[in-house]
């Protein structure tokens, strides 16, 4: 891959459907060379967006550009982006060779380009085959595929770890490791946060099609925090708040069931030696990183759909 380094810039960006607001005023940056994961539950306005960025559905207003061009001005768009929408988008009678071979002709690109993308992306015994027989993980491998024709500096993958067994999530990550390391622009949406948590190096995550966090997940989760269970937990929690002053920053205690405290702003050394100074009793003591399922709840919590919403993607 040859070319300039590109980023997905969104700026004020929103998007009516009538009276749906699928978008509203939304704004971030995708840089190249890491993987960024567009989050969000349904119908928070991921695919709306998408669609937007590669002119299928024109905003109500703001802009979205790639490499600071909208995608109707790149002068040959698959050579610049490559998408994936429809994870079923085969003709079932095609095999994967004919069905890339399609797409390439569409293009403008040589048979061996689909030669080499089968060798690729693990295709190349299931070539000959057609794509009705094909099971979730083989079809994902094939929408990347054909997003990789024109050999783009720009992947928008809708969704592509839905359905996917382990075996295949390992494969997509080190996939798409791949792709960011060699300086492309890889935003990856999805509404399963623990499916893309190991995925992504950097989060865009919007709800009901606002904004809610982004940056670097490594700087968005934060320090880890420590999960104690004791049988002391009422007088643990009155102790860790007698004690500002112990562990790595202002320490904030948070019941978890009976008998069980989380606490943040200390770690499990701290927690322990503060235990032992003041006899606490602990039976359970585990160092807990945040997940991207934890956090999203904690960033939209009394956030509820509003009415409008119902018809955003």
């Amino acid at each position: 891959m040859t070319g300039d380094l590109l980023a997905i810039e969104v700026s004020h960006l929103t998007k009516r459907f009538d009276a749906v607001a699928a978008v509203r005023d939304l704004s971030f940056t995708v840089e190249p060379g890491v993987v960024t994961g567009f989050l969000g539950p349904n119908g928070a306005g991921k695919t709306t967006t998408m669609r937007m960025l590669t002119g299928l559905v024109s905003p109500t207003s703001g802009t979205a550009t790639i490499g600071g061009r909208r995608y109707g001005q790149l002068k040959r768009p698959s050579s610049t982006v490559g998408a994936v929408f429809d994870a079923n988008a085969f003709h079932p009678g095609h095999t994967a060779r004919d069905h890339l071979r399609v797409y390439a002709a569409m293009g403008g690109y040589p048979d061996s380009r689909v030669v080499e993308l089968l060798d690729l992306l693990g295709l190349s015994e299931a070539a000959e085959r057609r794509t009705r027989g094909f099971s979730t993980g083989m079809r994902q491998r094939l929408n990347l595929a054909t997003a990789l024709l024109g050999d783009p500096r720009v992947l928008l993958l809708d969704e592509p770890s839905n359905g996917l067994d382990p075996e295949g999530m390992s494969w997509l990550r080190g996939f798409l490791r791949q792709l960011a390391d060699e300086g492309r622009t890889v935003l990856v949406s999805s509404h399963v946060l623990s499916e893309v948590e190991q995925l992504v190096d950097d989060v865009v995550v919007i709800q009901r099609g606002e904004l809610v966090a982004a940056g670097p997940w490594s700087r968005l989760a934060g320090p880890p925090s420590v999960l104690v269970s004791s049988p002391d937990a009422e007088l643990f929690s009155a102790t860790v708040a007698a004690n500002p002053a112990v562990g790595t920053g202002p320490p904030r205690v948070e019941p978890v069931g009976p008998d069980r405290l989380r606490i943040y702003g200390m770690d499990a050394p701290s927690v322990a030696d503060l235990a032992a100074a003041h006899r606490l009793r602990i039976h359970e003591l585990i160092t807990e990183k945040p997940s991207l399922e934890r956090l999203f709840l904690h960033w939209t919590v009394g956030k509820a759909a509003a009415p409008e919403q119902a018809g955003a993607r």
